[in-house]
C-alpha cells in the first residue's frame, strides 16, 4: 500500500512539474524525446560498444605478455640429477615470463581494424537514423493532436449551441409556438452532439498519450503543447522531388549506412582472402626453476633460480596449404554479401525517392484540398447564417437549421484537417533536404 501511495505521488509531481513548465513546442518535444527515448538510448549505446570494439581491434597490434608459476610434488620412483632411477621424492618450482608479438597476419589486423570503423561508423549513422525517425513520429504525433484539438472545440461549441438551441425550443413550446416534436427531435440532436464531444475527447487523450510515451513521459496528466501560429500553408512553393532527391542522398542517414554496408562488405572480401597468406609470429621469454631431491642435497633455492636462469626467443611461419576449400568459399560469402549490399544500397536509394515522391504528391494534394476546403468552409458558414435567419423569423424548420450547421462544422473540421495536414507535409519535404523538422 505504501508503495502504491509513492507512485501516485510521484505521478501527481511529474504532472504537476509538466504543467507548471507549460505547453511543450514541437522542438522542445523534439529535444526531449532525443534525449529521453528508449530507442534512441539504445542506439547510443550500439556506438559505444563499436567505440570499444574498435580499440580491441587496435590494441591487437600490441604484443602480449603473460607470467606463470608452477608447483609440482614427485613420490615414488622417478630420474635423479645423475640420470638414474630411484625411489625418491621431489619437488620443482619454475617461473616463466613470455611474450608474443604478431608480425604479419595476412593483413587481418589492418582489416579488422578497417573494419571497426566502418561499424562505429555505421553505428553513429543508425544512431542520427534512429534520432530522424522519432523526430517523423514526434511531429505526426504533436500534428495529430493540433487536429484533435480543433475537432474538440468544434465539438464543444456543437454541444453548447446545440443546448442553448434546446432552451429556445422548450420556451416556444411552453408559449404554444412549436410542438413537441420539435423539442424531442433537438434533444436527440443535444444528445448526438454530446457523444461527438465525448469522442472527439477520447480521441484528443489518446493523441496525448501516444505523444507523451514516445517522449518516455509516466503520464499524459497535465501535459499540452503549444498551438502554432499557421499561415496560407497553401502558396508555400514546392521543389520538385528530383531536386529533393538529390539534395537528401547526399545527407540522409539511410543511405549512408546502406553505403557503409557496401564498404564493410567490400573489405570483409580482402579480409577473406587474407587466409590465402602466410601468417608470421615473434615469441620470446625468460624462465628458471627450482628442483629437490630427497636422496641428494640441492643447492640452496636462490642459487638454483640464478644457475637456473635461461632465455629464448623463436619464429613462428605458418603457410596454408590445402584448408578443405574453406577459404575459398568464405571469398565466395563475401563477395556474394558484397553483391546483395549492393542491391541493398541501390533499394534504399529508391525508398528514399518514393518517399520523397509520396510526401511531395501528399504535400501538393494536402494544399488543394485546404484551398478548397476553405472555400467550402466559408460557403457552408454562409449558408448556415442565412438559415439560421431564416429560422428566427419561423422561414426555416429546425431540421433545415440543424442541417446547415452541421455541414458547416463538418466543412469546417475537413478544413482543420487539410490545414494541419498542409503544413506537415510542407515541411516533411524541408525535413528531407536536412532543414529542422519544426513549425
Amino acid at each position: 500500500m505504501r508503495q502504491i501511495v509513492i507512485c501516485v505521488a510521484a505521478l501527481l509531481f511529474s504532472a504537476a512539474s509538466w504543467a507548471q513548465n507549460g505547453p511543450w513546442s514541437l522542438s522542445k518535444c523534439i529535444d526531449y524525446a532525443l534525449e529521453h527515448n528508449i530507442s534512441v538510448r539504445q542506439s547510443a549505446l550500439n556506438v559505444e560498444q563499436r567505440e570499444v570494439e574498435l580499440n580491441t581491434a587496435q590494441m591487437s597490434r600490441l604484443p602480449s605478455l603473460s607470467a606463470s608459476a608452477s608447483e609440482n610434488l614427485s613420490f615414488g620412483r622417478g630420474l635423479t640429477a645423475d640420470n638414474t632411477y630411484s625411489n625418491s621424492n621431489t619437488t620443482s618450482t619454475s617461473f616463466n615470463l613470455g611474450g608474443n608479438v604478431p608480425v604479419f597476419q595476412g593483413f587481418e589486423i589492418n582489416n579488422n581494424i578497417k573494419l571497426g570503423k566502418l561499424n562505429l561508423e555505421a553505428a553513429t549513422v543508425d544512431l542520427e537514423k534512429a534520432r530522424d525517425d522519432i523526430r517523423v513520429a514526434v511531429a505526426q504525433a504533436y500534428v495529430q493532436i493540433l487536429y484533435d484539438q480543433e475537432l474538440l472545440r468544434v465539438a464543444q461549441e456543437q454541444s453548447a449551441h446545440d443546448e442553448e438551441l434546446l432552451k429556445q425550443i422548450q420556451e416556444r413550446e411552453r408559449a404554444g409556438k412549436v410542438s413537441s416534436a420539435e423539442v424531442s427531435a433537438q434533444q436527440a440532436t443535444l444528445a448526438q452532439s454530446r457523444q461527438s464531444e465525448i469522442q472527439a475527447d477520447g480521441n484528443l487523450k489518446l493523441a496525448m498519450l501516444e505523444l507523451t510515451q514516445l517522449l518516455e513521459l509516466q503520464s499524459p496528466e497535465g501535459f499540452s503543447i503549444v498551438t502554432p501560429e499557421v499561415g496560407d500553408v497553401s502558396q508555400v512553393l514546392l521543389m520538385r522531388p528530383e531536386a529533393i532527391f538529390a539534395e537528401a542522398v547526399e545527407i540522409k542517414p539511410a543511405v549512408e549506412s546502406a553505403q557503409l554496408g557496401v564498404d564493410y562488405a567490400k573489405l570483409s572480401i580482402d579480409k577473406a582472402k587474407g587466409a590465402y597468406l602466410p601468417s608470421l609470429s615473434l615469441s620470446g621469454g625468460i624462465g628458471t626453476n627450482y628442483y629437490t631431491n630427497s636422496k641428494m642435497a640441492s643447492d640452496p633455492f636462490w642459487n638454483q633460480l640464478s644457475n637456473n636462469f635461461s632465455q629464448y626467443v623463436g619464429l613462428s611461419l605458418n603457410i596454408p596449404i590445402f584448408q578443405r576449400f574453406s577459404t575459398r568459399n568464405n571469398v565466395r560469402n563475401a563477395e556474394i554479401n558484397y553483391r546483395g549490399q549492393q542491391l541493398n544500397l541501390e533499394n534504399v536509394k529508391k525508398s528514399l525517392y518514393k518517399e520523397i515522391q509520396q510526401a511531395y504528391y501528399s504535400a501538393v494534394n494536402s494544399q488543394a484540398r485546404y484551398t478548397g476546403s476553405r472555400e467550402n468552409a466559408e460557403s457552408a458558414k454562409l449558408h448556415y447564417e442565412l438559415t439560421e435567419e431564416k429560422y428566427s423569423v419561423g422561414k426555416a424548420g429546425i431540421a433545415d437549421y440543424n442541417d446547415a450547421r452541421n455541414n458547416w462544422l463538418k466543412a469546417e473540421s475537413e478544413h482543420i484537417q487539410a490545414r494541419y495536414q498542409c503544413l506537415y507535409q510542407t515541411k516533411l519535404l524541408d525535413f528531407y533536404r536536412g532543414e529542422p523538422l519544426n513549425f
